[in-house]
């Protein structure tokens, strides 16, 4: 049975990574030595906080211990002072066992560090997975999966953009605001992203990681107010995109943790006050011609507008995503897309959208697909080929959550 030392070591990592990272990043000026020194603090607390118990603030703990672990290995390698004449930083030469890690004040080292990431100097997909990697704690298996790309070259990948960070000597900064925009598109698609993880975590028993859903929604909000008094109005959406979902986060789950899908949650539970924000954002940026984000932030409202499930608009959703799919083409809204339209004009049209994806090739490892595709032979009545489907899904899928629920649905067609 876990102790309540091995709970909060836990809890802290699963909650702080980022903000732990992204504060010895800044102190260190090396994204390598910064996690691994993270890693080995977190080690130590396990034997640690046993002994002496669980420090007031854990976060500052595993900070303070990770910066004295850089600091020993750095002397030991006898470039003590060189690192700090490299990086001008006064607090790695620090010895205070007190410092104040617990800072809100706008840029906040987590903008920092998504605006570092996000430098024009490394190519999109690098500045994506980069701040995945570090912010979010993600394994380079679980971004190659978001990526739809192999572990080797998500490795490299990031072994590059940091190789990149380094010897560019990349400022670790929020920049000024007219180099904002060279950087935009990243950092929203990157914060869109920490999102999804929150939403729909790639491992572990739960659906949900909360922690990671707020922690986007804080960081585009803090987009548009370093863009004020007129922030672009992709940022805007992202915002009410991530409101919008947020606000049926509570509903995606009942009281056992097992997933409700959209059309049977209650939706009392839905958070009306984040609707009622997020809707006029989404008005203001459909304005002339949208973007990505704006598309994807008008699907999410046409979804909160209805009040029950079978008032849903599926042609306008269909619509959009057809506009999105235009716009920014990936197999991931094609297959959104085609369950749209098999909701509006029925699984049978649907089904044959998904097959003609899947024989585009793109979606080979994405579990999605096959639960999509197994989700319309079961409403068509199709139950060998649903349970076939069914059995593909539950192979690649990796999260506990949505495995019980791809077992309980495969029971039933197999009665």
């Amino acid at each position: 049975m876990p102790t309540p030392a091995t709970i909060a070591v836990e809890n802290t990592y699963r909650a702080e990574w980022g903000r732990i990272v992204a504060t010895l990043i800044r102190l260190l000026g090396d994204f390598d030595l910064a996690e691994e020194c993270a890693q080995e603090a977190f080690t130590a607390a396990v034997d640690q906080w046993e002994e002496g118990g669980v420090p007031d603030n854990p976060r500052a703990w595993i900070i303070q211990t990770a910066r004295n672990k850089a600091i020993d290995r750095i002397r030991r390698k006898g470039r003590y002072a060189e690192k700090l004449a490299l990086y001008g930083n006064a607090e790695l030469g620090t010895e205070a066992q007190t410092p104040d890690y617990d800072t809100s004040e706008i840029p906040d080292d987590r903008l920092r560090l998504i605006f570092t990431c996000c430098h024009p100097a490394l190519a999109l997909d690098a500045q994506v997975a980069l701040t995945l990697r570090t912010l979010c704690g993600l394994e380079t298996d679980e971004i190659a999966r978001a990526f739809l790309s192999s572990t080797t070259t998500m490795a490299q990948r990031l072994v590059r953009a940091k190789r990149k960070i380094r010897d560019a000597r990349i400022p670790y900064a929020v920049p000024e605001l007219r180099e904002m925009e060279a950087r935009l598109e990243a950092v929203l698609t990157v914060i869109y992203l920490v999102f999804n993880e929150g939403y729909a975590a790639t491992r572990g028993s739960s659906l949900l990681r909360g922690d990671l859903c707020s922690e986007a929604i804080r960081l585009a909000r803090l987009v548009v107010s370093l863009m004020a008094p007129y922030p672009p109005r992709e940022a805007l959406a992202l915002l009410a995109l991530l409101l919008l979902h947020d606000a049926r986060r509570e509903a995606r789950t009942d009281a056992a943790g097992e997933i409700v899908v959209l059309e049977d949650q209650d939706r009392s539970l839905w958070k009306r006050e984040q609707i009622a924000e997020a809707l006029p954002l989404v008005r203001e940026a459909m304005e002339g011609t949208p973007g990505p984000m704006a598309l994807q932030a008008a699907i999410a409202a046409t979804h909160c507008r209805a009040a029950q499930a079978e008032d849903t608009e599926w042609r306008e959703i269909a619509r959009l995503y057809g506009e999105l799919e235009r716009m920014q083409p990936s197999p991931v809204v094609a297959l959104n897309r085609a369950v749209a339209v098999a909701m509006a004009e029925g699984p049978e049209r649907g089904l044959a959208l998904m097959e003609q994806l899947e024989a585009g090739g793109g979606l080979e490892g994405y579990h999605l697909l096959h639960a999509a595709k197994a989700d319309m032979h079961r409403r068509l009545g199709r139950f060998a080929g649903a349970k076939k489907e069914y059995e593909k899904a539950l192979e690649l899928v990796t999260n506990e959550s949505e495995r019980r629920y791809l077992e309980k649905r495969l029971k039933e067609v197999t009665k």
